[in-house]
């Protein structure tokens, strides 16, 4: 299978999937949109009402983390496991087995731009009019994009062996909410070093503090530590790659028999 027949396949059956699970409930498509509004006007009440913290436009301020953030759990969580739910297909097929959790990321892609419309929108009620800065946030979601990639692809391989770890990631995903700055804002933080550190060695962190930058203080973000991470998440991905090819038989075997 060469890279386009791979990327054609990975599209389609993406899209097939998305039709399968919106023919299933009645507001359809609309969950794409509802569903992360729903997370932001839940944290909204905690945080805002019942705890009686944020400030002015903290609902925007909730928005540029929580939705960025949700594409991220979603499909790094769906994807982990997109090898032992197609099994079946595994036993039937010799397909690179990087085809099923890459067919999960595109999934999230496809409702995830509905969702950043409607990011860029209250931008728009917030007072923060597009102009050139709103260029930078294209390649801070390819970015991101590759980073769900890289946790997607290493979370497969691993679940693949031991089911256990599907376990740590939904764990995991927890940690990153409240690490991430999500309902804070990490530029709170009174130690310089342990800000720069969550900067520098949480990508969520970062790349959630870009977001609101851009949209919400008018401000360039770190454009080197972008290149940099983006840089190293293809040498990961690439790495990846070669580890599921020299390991198609393995995973296949573990997958299918256990």
């Amino acid at each position: 299978m060469n890279v386009k027949q791979f990327v054609s396949l990975v599209h389609v059956q993406a899209r097939m999937g998305l039709k399968a699970e919106a023919s299933k409930l009645i507001l359809s498509y609309f969950w794409w949109i509802l569903e992360p509004l729903l997370y932001v006007v839940i944290f909204y009440l905690v945080f805002a009402y019942f705890l009686e913290r944020g400030g002015p436009n903290y609902l925007f301020f909730l928005m540029c983390g929580k939705i960025p953030l949700l594409w991220f759990t979603k499909s790094v969580s769906k994807g982990s496991n997109s090898l032992i739910q197609n099994k079946g297909l595994i036993g039937l097929m010799d397909a690179p087995k990087t085809l099923f959790p890459y067919i999960s990321v595109q999934e999230g892609v496809y409702r995830q731009w509905a969702v950043f419309w409607v990011l860029l929108c209250l931008a728009i009620a917030y007072d923060s009019y597009p102009d050139s800065l709103w260029w930078l946030l294209l390649p801070l979601v390819v970015s991101e994009y590759l980073f769900i990639i890289a946790c997607t692809l290493l979370g497969a391989w691993l679940v693949s062996y031991a089911r256990d770890v599907s376990k740590l990631i939904g764990m995991f995903m927890v940690f990153m909410l409240f690490a991430s700055g999500v309902f804070w804002d990490i530029n709170d933080i009174p130690d310089p070093w342990l800000r720069e550190a969550l900067l520098n060695y949480n990508p969520m962190a970062f790349y959630l503090d870009s977001f609101r930058a851009i949209l919400m203080r008018d401000e360039v973000y770190d454009m080197f530590h972008l290149a940099w991470l983006s840089g190293l998440l293809v040498v990961v991905i690439a790495a990846l790659h070669v580890l599921y090819h020299y390991d198609s038989r393995n995973i296949a075997l573990r997958v299918v028999i256990r």
